[in-house]
């Protein structure tokens, strides 16, 4: 049977703890008692845990052994802010996909309002990144960062596979590009395999050609998923799929 998967609080070597609103439902809802058995991820490691005991709203867990789990994808979502229901379900999505980090990017074509009020939505976003991580018995949780201006975004990804969603390009598709990029056909040489792999998502109305321009200047390269014009979130969840699909 599989043991239903929680994320500690705190934890050191031996023992984890849970508080809040984890803690609540477990006590309130699945009626916690001294020795029920759980997994538990402490950190970037999963364990076998036995609840030790129950105090106020903390509950407190033995870890016995670690279990084996699977680790995040080398990917990180650079999102185009955009209307904030679909916002939270992207960043649901992209969670149960095995995204690793996602950063809220401030477009020229973002709207106003939800350029200014994006910064007071992050704690929100990361408390879905984990209730999604949990559900989807991930062995982490998707670091959700503070909304940033497109220009500082686009700049500081380091060394990866950095593919921009262009709604103009035509020739390059996501799948030739990673393909190409991380030596994914049999004889093929000449690229670091183990790279990791950076996708940025336009808002509604898709990048200016400035912005385009900004992103091939700092060694982004466009790609396609195809000759439909798709929504935002539509389009963040098909490329982290095709992602996942080639690289696990």
């Amino acid at each position: 049977m599989t043991r239903r998967r929680w994320i500690a609080d705190t934890w050191d070597e031996a023992t984890a703890s849970l508080t809040g609103e984890q803690a609540s439902h477990l006590i309130r809802v699945l009626r916690a008692q001294a020795g029920m058995e759980f997994d538990i991820v402490a950190g970037d490691r999963v364990w076998h845990g036995i609840i030790a005991g129950i105090t106020g709203d903390q509950v407190r867990f033995n870890l016995v052994a670690e279990v084996e789990s699977d680790p995040a994808l080398p990917v990180t979502l650079l999102l185009s802010v955009f209307k904030f229901d679909r916002m939270e379900w992207t960043i649901e999505k992209a969670t149960e996909l095995g995204v690793e980090r996602i950063v809220p990017v401030i477009a020229r074509r973002t709207e106003k309002h939800l350029g200014q009020s994006a910064a007071g939505r992050v704690e929100r976003w990361r408390k879905i990144a984990h209730q999604a991580a949990q559900q989807s018995r991930r062995s982490d949780v998707p670091v959700i960062e503070d909304p940033l201006p497109l220009k500082t975004a686009a700049k500081r990804e380091g060394e990866a596979v950095k593919l921009l969603l262009a709604e103009q390009e035509r020739t390059t598709t996501l799948r030739r590009a990673l393909v190409e990029s991380l030596c994914l056909e049999e004889g093929m040489t000449g690229c670091d395999e183990l790279l990791p792999v950076r996708l940025a998502v336009g808002p509604e109305g898709g990048w200016t050609a400035e912005e385009e321009a900004l992103f091939d200047s700092e060694g982004w390269k466009a790609v396609s998923l195809g000759p439909r014009i798709l929504r935002a979130e539509t389009a963040a969840i098909t490329a982290l799929a095709v992602v996942a699909a080639m690289l696990e």
